[in-house]
């Protein structure tokens, strides 16, 4: 019976995840309308073991994401302050794709991943944690790699430190050049 007002009922169980209110709203998020400000302008001033960089081309970076959804989990950016991805040159829109293709064949090489999510979110309401400064996705995924711990546990399992996995991704990409 459905009450007014509730709905219709369907077979999907719910899984309440009110704690994600304050990514949504925005609370804690870096600054990113300015560039000297932006995460990813500071990020290429810094030493790269400091900054978690792997990777530098001359347009572009690989960066390791401090919030990782699997181990390996980087970013590429354009040192440039832009949002949008029409907004690149053709230049940068090239390195971009060559570091990430680079990246996918040295994370693959170390770990063995079985496939990846490779993408961008463009602007914050597409999901986007730094709208202000175009970076792509590149996140390795194993067979089974997902499992209860994230939603029942509410951990995630990461089984190596972000310096270790930085250090393992560039050591890897300097041979491989």
């Amino acid at each position: 019976m459905v009450q007014d007002g509730v709905g219709d009922p369907d077979d999907l169980d719910r899984l309440w995840t009110p704690h994600r209110m304050a990514y949504i709203r925005g609370e804690n998020k870096p600054a990113d309308a300015t560039p000297g400000e932006c995460p990813f302008c500071r990020i290429p001033r810094l030493p790269d073991e400091q900054g978690l960089v792997v990777r530098r081309g001359a347009l572009a970076f690989a960066v390791l994401n401090l919030y990782p959804y699997a181990p390996g989990h980087l970013m590429v950016c354009p040192y440039r302050h832009v949002a949008d991805y029409t907004e690149v040159t053709d230049e940068e829109s090239t390195e971009i794709a060559d570091l990430t293709r680079q990246a996918m064949r040295v994370i693959r090489s170390v770990s063995g991943a079985g496939g990846f999510n490779v993408g961008m979110n463009q602007g914050a309401v597409a999901g986007a944690g730094i709208a202000a400064h175009l970076h792509q996705h590149v996140v390795p995924r194993w067979v089974g790699d997902q499992n209860f711990m994230p939603i029942i546990g509410r951990t995630k399992t990461l089984p190596e430190l972000l310096t270790d996995t930085r250090a393992l991704l560039a050591d890897a990409w300097e041979r491989a050049s």
